[in-house]
């Protein structure tokens, strides 16, 4: 098998002591654990030079990694009658809702049950620009996370779509649930956001990362259980903005252990409503039609998880 190359890390002392499959996984975020386990058990890592073959080994502090990369097999990604929602569609857009729990493209780890595999059932022409991999996928939404996403169906709409949400054109508000009672009725976030100096799956907010914008309304506070229920406008489109942001100024996205959220801090019944998912929901995209240059904006109800989480709070609030 060909390498298409090779990568090296060098291990610190806060990483020293976890496994081998989990450090790689941190260091090198392309690729999912499984995958990467996969890699070791067939003799592509190194330990200071000497082939390990054990996903479970332990690091140690001043060690030298060394991963090689294969060059990628060509994915076959195939139609699968996953259901979605699409709610608008023309010769050169979709509007699609995403929901909590479905990955968006395939990757190494994710080879089917995605957005695409649905996209490819559901809709029969998407643009060819984001390769076998990602047809018709401009941006994307966290696995956790629900939402109204635009597919392009052909590459110069794909294309013009790109520009507009680089140059922010668009419009992506939010609703957000997070934990603590958000003081100021509205406020912007604005510090910008890197990828995390020990967890290279994460992000946090660092003076030399890249600038991100965050505002912010407060719709209703839930006192008892100290949670808000927030309005968010993201002028940027940074990896993670929302969570980051939130979890940075001490008010974690309910769900969200990776940034913050402790899930013994609410009540486990409410825990149980709210599954694997983050409450956050993508709720309303505007953008320009590609073709026609003609503001289009949609808007989504709340999920069903939403829903059912703010019964659950009106409910337990009047006792």
């Amino acid at each position: 098998m060909n390498i298409s190359e090779v990568v090296e890390f060098r291990v610190e002392r806060e990483r020293e002591g976890i496994r081998l499959d989990k450090f790689l996984a941190e260091c090198y975020t392309d690729f999912s654990r499984s995958y990467i386990k996969r890699l070791i058990e067939k003799g592509f890592a190194f330990v200071n030079n000497e082939e390990v073959r054990k996903a479970s080994r332990k690091v140690k502090e001043g060690e030298k990694v060394t991963l090689l990369i294969p060059e990628p097999q060509q994915l076959k990604v195939e139609p699968e009658n996953i259901p979605i929602d699409i709610l608008y569609e023309d010769r050169d857009v979709a509007i699609v809702l995403k929901p909590c729990g479905l990955v968006v493209h395939p990757s190494p780890g994710y080879t089917s049950g995605t957005l695409v595999n649905a996209l490819l059932h559901h809709i029969k022409d998407l643009s060819s620009i984001g390769g076998v991999e990602r047809p018709g996928i401009v941006h994307r939404l966290d696995k956790e996370t629900a939402g109204v996403m635009v597919i392009a169906k052909n590459d110069i709409s794909h294309r013009e779509l790109v520009k507009q949400f680089q140059e922010r054109k668009t419009e992506k508000l939010y609703k957000v649930l997070v934990k603590g009672l958000v003081k100021n009725d509205y406020g912007i976030i604005d510090t910008p956001i890197a990828r995390h100096p020990v967890d290279r799956k994460k992000f946090s907010v660092k003076k030399e990362g890249k600038e991100a914008l965050t505002e912010y309304w407060v719709i209703k506070r839930y006192e008892k259980f100290e949670i808000t229920l927030l309005k968010v406008k993201i002028h940027t489109g940074r990896t993670h903005q929302i969570r980051v942001h939130f979890s940075s100024i001490g008010h974690p996205v309910l769900g969200d252990t990776t940034y913050g959220f402790k899930r013994s801090s609410v009540p486990r019944e409410l825990l149980n409503i709210i599954g694997k998912c983050n409450m956050l929901i993508a709720y309303r995209l505007g953008f320009y039609h590609p073709s026609t240059g003609k503001r289009m904006v949609f808007e989504i109800e709340d999920t069903e998880t939403f829903n059912s989480v703010y019964s659950w709070l009106e409910e337990h609030s009047l006792e």
